[in-house]
C-alpha cells in the first residue's frame, strides 16, 4: 500500500486495494517517508476502516491533534465491547470515545474530580454497557498506568449506548430521564418496589428502552391490535389504568401518541412484573 498523505511518524493515509482511503497506525510507521512511498508491512499494527467518509476525515483530524495511543486504546476498548455485547458498534464511537478518555486524563492530570451523576440509573438500566465500562477501565489501567474512578465507567458506557442507538450524547441522557419516568409511574402506582433482580424485570426495561426510543425518534406503530387490547385491558384492569398513565405522560411530556398495540404490550409487562414483584 502506498502513502496518501503522513499524519504523523505514526499514522498515515493510504490507498487501500478498493481504493478507499484508510488510515493505518504503527510505530515510526512514516519515519522518513514520504508521499507515495510502499509501507513497510512488518511496521503496520493497526488498519482503520471507517465506511463514513465522514467519520474518517474526523479520525484523520483527531490522529493529527491527539496522541495515537488514545486512538488505539479506543480501538482495543470497542473489541473488547463488541465482544461483551456480541454486536457492531457505531463506529463513530472511535471518535467520541478517544476524545473523551484524552479529555478525561487531562482532566485528572490537572487534578479535577471526574464524577457522573447518573452512574446509578447508567448501572441500573445498562448493565451489560456498564461492565464494559469497567473492562474499559481496566485496559486504561494496563495501557497508560491510570487507574480512573468508577464514574468513568459509567461515563465510557453512555459512548456505547450512543453507538448502539446511532444517536448523539443528549439523546442516550433523554432516553435514561424517560426510563425513570415511565418506572416511577409504574412504583408510584402500585406502591411497591420492583422486584429489580426478576427476569420479568429486565424484560420490562427492555421493552421500555425501546418504547423510549420510539418516543425521542417519534416512531409510532403501524398496526393496531384492536382485538387484543380489548381482551388485555380488561383481564388486567390495574395494569391497563397504569399503562394509561404512561400514555398520558408520553402525550404530555413529549407530545407522543401511545398506539393500542403499544398499550397492550406495556399491559402484559406490567402485570407480569408486578406478580412477579408480589411473590
Amino acid at each position: 500500500m502506498k502513502i496518501k498523505k503522513i499524519l504523523n511518524n505514526n499514522a498515515v493515509i493510504a490507498v487501500g486495494h478498493d481504493s478507499e482511503d484508510i488510515v493505518i497506525t504503527g510505530l515510526g510507521l512514516a519515519f522518513k517517508k514520504r508521499v507515495g512511498d510502499v509501507l513497510e508491512q512488518e511496521k503496520i499494527e493497526r488498519v482503520f476502516r471507517m465506511e463514513s467518509k465522514e467519520v474518517s476525515k474526523k479520525l484523520q483530524d483527531l490522529i493529527s491533534e491527539i496522541p495515537l495511543e488514545y486512538v488505539e486504546l479506543s480501538e482495543e476498548i470497542v473489541v473488547a465491547t463488541q465482544r461483551i455485547l456480541n454486536k457492531k458498534l457505531n463506529e463513530n464511537i472511535y471518535l467520541t470515545l478517544t476524545d473523551h478518555i484524552h479529555f478525561a486524563m487531562e482532566r485528572l492530570k490537572k487534578g479535577f474530580a471526574i464524577s457522573n451523576p447518573m452512574v446509578w440509573e447508567i448501572r441500573r438500566f445498562y448493565k451489560a454497557e456498564y461492565k464494559a465500562g469497567i473492562e474499559a477501565l481496566d485496559i486504561i489501567k494496563l495501557r497508560l498506568g491510570v487507574e480512573f474512578p468508577l464514574d468513568e465507567a459509567a461515563s465510557i458506557a453512555m459512548h456505547i449506548v450512543n453507538a448502539e442507538l446511532d444517536q448523539e450524547m443528549p439523546n442516550a441522557v433523554a432516553l435514561i430521564k424517560i426510563l425513570q419516568d415511565e418506572l416511577n409511574i409504574i412504583k408510584y402506582h402500585y406502591g411497591i418496589e420492583l422486584d429489580e433482580d426478576s427476569l420479568y424485570y429486565q424484560r420490562l426495561v427492555t421493552h421500555l428502552k425501546f418504547f423510549a426510543q420510539r418516543i425521542l425518534n417519534s416512531v409510532k406503530d403501524s398496526v393496531e391490535e384492536e382485538q387484543l387490547f380489548s381482551i388485555v385491558s380488561a383481564q388486567y384492569p390495574n395494569a391497563y389504568e397504569c399503562a394509561l398513565k404512561i400514555k398520558k405522560y408520553a402525550l404530555e411530556k413529549h407530545d407522543f401518541e401511545v398506539s393500542k398495540a403499544e398499550l397492550t404490550y406495556l399491559i402484559v409487562h406490567i402485570e407480569k412484573v408486578i406478580q412477579s414483584s408480589r411473590k
